[in-house]
């Protein structure tokens, strides 16, 4: 079986589009931003990846984003540039709660069940693990314009990019090598975390990724 070792051209897109805008860093974003498209990014896509970071640095981040990005497409169709706008979110048909739908995503993400008593910050605040599974990962996972794998990318460049979450980052490295990420892949996201977000914010990431692998490995 083939298995790629690089990153193909649309994801290596996100990852800066994401950490730029977690950072806040618009003028870059701005770049990333055209690179992505030319790369073939839809309209949509790149939306969903800007709507999802919020969820990891918040709302004021997000919204500016989305600002930014709608300056590009202006400057661009100035231009004369068409850009293909994507497919819309597919419709929910699934009449489960959303606690249900997302107790059952995370599951694929971390590839185990999940049935033991809650633990650490889900024991000590039991809302906040209500609103991951509700709303992270029901209402936004089960949204189909970007996969899983795509948005674990999107996930691990804004932890990066923020800094101060390795525990959160370590969990999903993992969830990236359960949903097809291979070691070289993450090797070379981190990379360009050190050309995107900075050096510091590479290290740190590149010291959570071995340990993933090393614990892996074990």
């Amino acid at each position: 079986m083939n298995v790629d070792l690089s990153l193909t051209v649309k994801q290596q897109c996100i990852i800066p589009i994401a950490a730029y805008t977690a950072k806040g860093e618009l003028q870059d974003l701005k770049s990333a931003l055209n690179d992505g498209l030319d790369a073939g990014l839809t309209i949509n896509e790149i939306k969903e990846v800007i709507v999802h970071l919020y969820t990891y640095c918040g709302f004021p981040r997000s919204i500016r984003g989305l600002q930014t990005f709608m300056e590009v497409l202006d400057e661009r169709k100035a231009k004369e540039i068409i850009d293909e706008t994507g497919v819309e979110a597919s419709l929910i048909k699934d009449d489960r709660s959303k606690y249900e739908r997302g107790k059952e995503n995370l599951e694929k993400l971390i590839g185990m069940p999940l049935n033991e008593p809650q633990r650490g910050y889900a024991a000590f605040a039991p809302v906040i693990e209500v609103f991951l599974k509700e709303h992270l990962f029901a209402d936004i996972f089960d949204r189909d314009i970007l996969t899983y794998a795509e948005r674990e990318l999107v996930t691990i460049s804004v932890i990066s990019a923020i800094g101060g979450a390795e525990p959160m980052l370590r969990s999903h490295l993992s969830i990236c090598l359960n949903v097809g990420f291979t070691p070289e892949q993450l090797n070379e996201f981190v990379g360009i975390i050190k050309s995107t977000a900075g050096k510091k914010e590479a290290k740190a990431a590149q010291s959570v990724l071995n340990e993933v692998l090393k614990n892996r490995q074990q």
